[in-house]
């Protein structure tokens, strides 16, 4: 576009100069011609001149001016200038020395030549041999003003300039209108572009219906040939996406099937297990051990087992049951139970202002026994990743639409590499928030994975923030809308 202007301005800047040229040269040759027919007026019938006065009578324009000079002295035999004219009569002028000096140094023999006379302007001015009436030889010079021609010239030279500037801004509001034109179709497949980058790719059963239209994905023309490429780029992710998905949709479905295939077994082996504890003084203490840790363990496997049960049945659509649900007493609870099952942890908990005074406590809308767990796996989760003497705040607030249940603490934190997939399931961190001592033996690796599907189930999300020393996690739920009054 640019370049256009720029091309569009140098026409006209090169037009505009040469009809200026132009018409100078015409408007230079009329006042050569009309010095010429001055002089011819001027001529007497005889080789000489007429008088001084015949030069400022029959219709000279006013301000034309002679001067004559006596051969070889350069001395000033007559001068004068046209200043007005009232009827018949004429009024002339003396012309100052310094016109006179500037006038004499004009050489008949250069032809018509431009002067600026000083306080009389520009002039056209020519200088001619003559003979006066008294024999005496000389030049006489004549000049008319170019005050009109200078007039006209810049008129000429304004509107041109104005032409120019009309052309320069119409060609601008031309292009830009072609320019916008032709990128229409690119804004539109900029359009859906930008409404693929807003969809949630990352998880569940993606459909990518989006595409370019048609009209804007034929290969004729370069807009066309990006939106058909585009075209096939989208093609090409929703099938790896409809790949995924059905890949896993596959493993999910295989880990509930396994699971309700190990709900029995597990069943018998603690069954047995716990049947030996009345005889186990009897036994070898290898055995007992034994005995004990097959128990343990099969108690570990079990909860692992109803974890991925739980996943599975959050995973593949609505399972949990919808009621009013007290934030306030469900974090109360929580807390109390996290306090007796971490003794060697310091809890706090903070309310603010909440519960307090007439205002109703925060309430969402979702499955109690759900929405417990969340926030007892995100306090275990502070538990075993933090050794003893740590301290856990729960805290629990309002902002806008939404609860907002925090748990914190000043363990040693999570690394940056790791907060990024904390919610996945069955992901480990590294050695700075390692599992403590029987609490490792108790976790299934899956407590947070379930916080993130109960939250989602609930159409909220969790996140979390942890630098060395301060890690938080936020548990956000959509707040119910209160009772109408009436």
């Amino acid at each position: 576009m640019v370049r256009v202007l720029l091309i569009v301005a140098a026409i006209a800047v090169l037009l505009s100069g040469a009809s200026t040229l132009t018409l100078s040269r015409q408007l230079t040759g009329n006042a050569d011609r009309q010095l010429s027919a001055i002089v011819d007026r001027l001529r007497a019938p005889g080789a000489g001149f007429q008088t001084a006065d015949a030069l400022l009578r029959g219709g000279q324009p006013i301000g034309t001016l002679y001067a004559a000079y006596v051969a070889g002295s350069g001395e000033e035999a007559d001068s004068g200038r046209l200043a007005s004219t009232r009827g018949p009569q004429v009024i002339k002028a003396a012309l100052t020395d310094a016109v006179v000096a500037q006038l004499s140094q004009i050489d008949p023999n250069d032809g018509p030549t431009t002067i600026r006379l000083k306080g009389l302007g520009r002039y056209r001015v020519a200088g001619y041999p003559a003979v006066f009436n008294d024999n005496q030889q000389g030049t006489l010079v004549v000049g008319i003003p170019l005050s009109d021609t200078d007039r006209v010239l810049s008129r000429t030279v304004l509107v041109a300039l104005s032409v120019s500037l009309l052309a320069l801004i119409g060609a601008a509001v031309a292009v830009q209108e072609v320019v916008r034109r032709s990128l229409r179709p690119l804004n539109r497949v900029a359009a859906t572009a930008q409404q693929v980058s807003q969809l949630k790719l990352d998880r569940g059963d993606v459909t990518l219906a989006l595409r370019v239209p048609e009209a804007d994905a034929d290969p004729v023309s370069e807009v066309g040939r990006v939106g058909q490429a585009f075209n096939h780029m989208l093609d090409n992710v929703d099938r790896a996406l409809a790949a995924r998905q059905a890949s896993e949709t596959k493993l999910k479905q295989f880990i509930a099937d396994a699971s309700h295939e190990l709900r029995n077994p597990l069943a018998s082996i603690r069954g047995y297990a716990e049947l030996t504890r009345r005889e186990r003084d009897q036994l070898p203490r290898d055995t007992a051990y034994a005995l004990g840790r097959v128990e343990s363990e099969a108690e570990r496997m079990s909860s692992l087992v109803e974890d991925l049960l739980l996943l599975a049945r959050l995973d593949s659509g609505p399972a949990i049951e919808v009621g009013p649900v007290d934030a306030t007493e469900l974090l109360i609870n929580a807390v109390s139970d996290a306090r007796a099952a971490g003794p060697d942890h310091h809890w706090s908990l903070e309310l603010g202002s909440l519960g307090q005074g007439n205002d109703p406590p925060p309430v969402v809308i979702g499955d109690r026994n759900r929405l417990y767990q969340a926030v007892v796996n995100l306090l275990a989760n502070a538990r075993t990743h933090t050794p003893a003497g740590t301290s856990v705040r729960a805290g629990l607030r309002v902002e806008g639409q939404e609860v907002v249940i925090s748990v914190s603490d000043n363990g040693p934190g999570i690394p940056a590499d790791v907060q990024g997939r904390v919610f996945e399931r069955f992901s480990r961190g590294d050695d700075s928030r390692a599992r403590n001592g029987d609490e490792a033996r108790g976790s299934t690796g899956l407590g947070l994975a379930i916080v993130a599907a109960v939250a989602e189930a609930h159409h909220g999300l969790v996140r979390v923030w942890s630098v060395p020393g301060d890690t938080r996690f936020e548990l956000r739920l959509p707040l119910a809308a209160a009772p109408d009054p009436t």
